[in-house]
């Protein structure tokens, strides 16, 4: 009896256990509709699911494991995240990114695929707090593209051509990449005063110019060698087919607009976008390795040893130019705040 009655206190226990935790747990308030927030917060179609501003870091951070608009968005990129570290382990097992010059290209790559997934899993999370982090969380989402763009060009200069390029293309590259970064950083900073058409414009134009050019080493040698049996030349097609799948998801949202207010937890465009470009990145990252592995004769014959050396050097500087750019863009996106609480306080 003594034995039966100790068990079940315990069982009453454990079944007030979530009572007991409920005035302990953080408060998280539910998600109010798009005519709630200001209107740079609010997507095309998206009728519910905002998360309300102004709300303690904690908060946000928890929203990871809530439901709202954002939530497919962060996992989307988190969990390819999360599939690149592991690839990079792979890797690791098998190519020497210490001692070896030429995988340096291959590394770079990787890197900037963990960190443009990263930062946009961090936007997508934290860029509902206020109107400054909006900005400042997204302007860093688009300093992650950008160096990912140029460490597409690299790994294509490096391992695809084949033959040796003019000496412009990874220069032009960096150039490129920066130019997106601030294409996308100005379309976000004049997202009230442009047309949808204009910012949209301001952030795929340098993107597609950046992609074209950093992709002719593999068009190239797709056109040439179309009847080969290189592996590597699969998985080229398919990033190709990805990025351009994912390229049509994130210029036109589609979904949404035949589907108005259905889709606003699953089934956005942008989405589908995060999935297609986390599988053109990956199979970016294997055609790259098949082509580190396969044609070491070709590429280390067209390229010097110390020629990786400078193209990590250039990485480091297209990152700090496009820092640079969010600096300027921040400050800009501060005075023109500052001169809103002016004239809200006069008023």
């Amino acid at each position: 009896m003594e034995t039966s009655g100790r068990v079940f206190i315990g069982l009453q226990q454990v079944r007030q256990g979530p009572q007991a935790l409920t005035p302990a747990a953080p408060s998280m308030p539910g998600t109010v509709t798009d005519t709630e927030v200001p209107c740079y917060f609010r997507e095309h179609y998206v009728r519910t699911g905002y998360r309300p501003l102004h709300r303690s870091w904690r908060y946000y951070f928890l929203s990871l494991f809530r439901r709202h608009n954002e939530t497919v968005n962060v996992w989307t990129h988190l969990l390819a995240f999360l599939v690149f570290v592991v690839k990079l382990k792979q890797l690791g097992e098998t190519v020497d990114f210490v001692s070896d010059c030429h995988s340096w290209p291959l590394l770079i790559l990787i890197l900037s695929s963990l960190s443009y997934s990263a930062f946009s899993a961090v936007a997508h999370l934290l860029g509902g707090k206020s109107e400054l982090c909006h900005y400042f969380f997204y302007f860093l989402d688009y300093v992650g593209v950008a160096q990912y763009q140029y460490g597409s060009a690299v790994v294509h200069y490096y391992y695809a051509a084949d033959r040796s390029l003019r000496s412009i293309f990874m220069p032009a590259a960096a150039a490129l990449s920066c130019l997106s970064c601030l294409g996308c950083c100005y379309g976000k900073y004049r997202n009230l005063t442009l047309p949808t058409w204009a910012r949209k414009l301001c952030q795929v134009l340098p993107s597609a110019l950046a992609y074209a050019w950093d992709i002719t080493p593999v068009a190239k040698r797709l056109l040439c060698s179309a009847a080969s049996s290189d592996p590597a030349l699969v998985y080229h097609c398919g990033q190709v087919a990805f990025f351009l799948s994912c390229s049509f998801f994130f210029t036109f949202p589609t979904l949404e607009r035949c589907f108005p207010g259905r889709c606003d937890f699953m089934g956005q465009s942008h989405q589908i976008f995060h999935v297609l470009l986390s599988c053109c990145t990956f199979c970016q990252i294997h055609a790259s390795y098949l082509d580190y592995a396969g044609r070491r004769e070709l590429y280390s014959r067209l390229h010097g040893s110390s020629e990786a050396a400078l193209f990590v050097g250039l990485y480091a500087v297209t990152l700090v130019a496009c820092a640079l750019i969010v600096a300027c863009m921040i400050r800009k996106v501060k005075q023109v705040l500052d001169s809103k609480a002016k004239s809200r306080k006069t008023s």
